[in-house]
């Protein structure tokens, strides 16, 4: 009886090198990834990246159909994350309506409201029936969020003269003063 017997050939070392840095540095990168995502909030003190938002008709920003954070240089900006299907964006929703009427006539205060994860015929009736006049457009792909890192709504942002988160709100307003407090800390 005679016996054959294979020889196996290995996978080179160099082969195997390189397929175990490919895989450490796809995980490494998976890891990055996923640190990132898991993160908090911004914090007050980030300064905010640019960022373009586009505005619902009839809420447009002196004509223009959207807007930059980078156009509200030199001005405060109160940045709300809200959505129609959100029961306590509707409790705030009188309260930041009542503070945007008080501010509107200065020049160095700005709200803009961000419609997160909704449709444009809901979005726009919760609009319609809270009255609300300040600024306000969808965010698209929830690429807005994804900077702010959002966790659910509502969520305000406030943003000072130079670009920077100054204070953070999660949850709902109990009162038109609460915003006007946050807000006159700033100014002069």
């Amino acid at each position: 009886m005679t016996e054959t017997t294979e020889t196996k050939k290995g996978v080179p070392l160099w082969t195997q090198i390189v397929i175990w840095v490919f895989v450490a540095a796809l995980l490494a990168l998976v890891g990055i990834t996923l640190n990132k995502r898991q993160q908090g909030t911004v914090q007050p003190g980030d300064k905010i990246p640019d960022f373009t938002l586009p505005l619902f008709s009839g809420y447009e920003y002196n004509g223009q159909s959207e807007v930059k954070l980078s156009n509200f240089e030199g001005k405060l900006v109160v940045l709300n994350f809200w959505a129609s299907w959100c029961k306590p964006c509707e409790q705030e929703a009188a309260e930041l309506e009542e503070a945007w009427k008080f501010y509107q006539d200065r020049d160095d205060v700005v709200f803009l409201g961000i419609d997160y994860v909704d449709t444009e015929p809901e979005a726009r009736a919760y609009l319609g029936k809270f009255g609300i006049t300040f600024f306000n457009g969808p965010d698209m792909g929830t690429k807005i969020s994804q900077i702010f890192r959002v966790r659910g709504v509502p969520e305000t942002y406030f943003i000072d003269q130079s670009g920077t988160l100054y204070y953070v709100k999660v949850g709902p307003f109990t009162s038109v003063n609460e915003i006007k407090s946050i807000i006159d800390q700033q100014l002069p």
